[in-house]
């Protein structure tokens, strides 16, 4: 799997934990192994543009996800095909400020947004409440799990 995490900005962050949170979440959503996904962090500028060209919103947000191959997720019997998931692009500033209002650490948001992107990467939505309770659930599902596999790699 090509995990490729991409710094635009600069902003200090553990990169490998984002590839690591990456990695994690396609094996448990069944994701070939051959797939591509690039992960960027941008700077508010350069979210606000994307934002602006890609959403015909203004202002900048906390994370876009622009899938590729329109790959979705496998199961026990079978994995997704090999192919180019797509790219997921986040604002280390945005995410800031929105850590700070839930009460936890940027990078903690950082996995959030990631998890968050992949997700819609897969084709999950949230514009309807079963679609976000769906979403939602299994969003915090990878993260607890990939927090437990954190701690296990740290015991080693």
């Amino acid at each position: 799997m090509s995990i490729e995490v991409l710094n635009e900005c600069g902003y200090q962050t553990d990169e490998s934990a984002l590839q690591r949170l990456a990695t994690y979440c396609l094996d448990n959503l069944r994701v070939h192994p051959d797939a591509d996904l690039c992960i960027s962090l941008v700077d508010v500028a350069a979210m606000e543009h994307y934002h602006l060209e890609f959403m015909d919103e203004p202002g900048p947000t906390d994370v876009l996800s622009f899938p590729m191959d329109e790959l979705r997720p496998g199961n026990d019997d079978r994995v997704t095909p090999a192919g180019m998931l797509g790219d997921i692009v986040l604002c280390p500033d945005v995410a800031e400020s929105q850590a700070q209002t839930a009460g936890h650490s940027v990078d903690d948001e950082l996995l959030l947004l990631t998890t968050h992107g992949i997700l819609h990467l897969l084709g999950f939505d949230h514009a309807e409440p079963d679609e976000e309770k769906e979403m939602f659930a299994l969003q915090r599902d990878l993260l607890v799990g990939f927090a437990v596999a954190e701690r296990q790699r740290g015991k080693r």
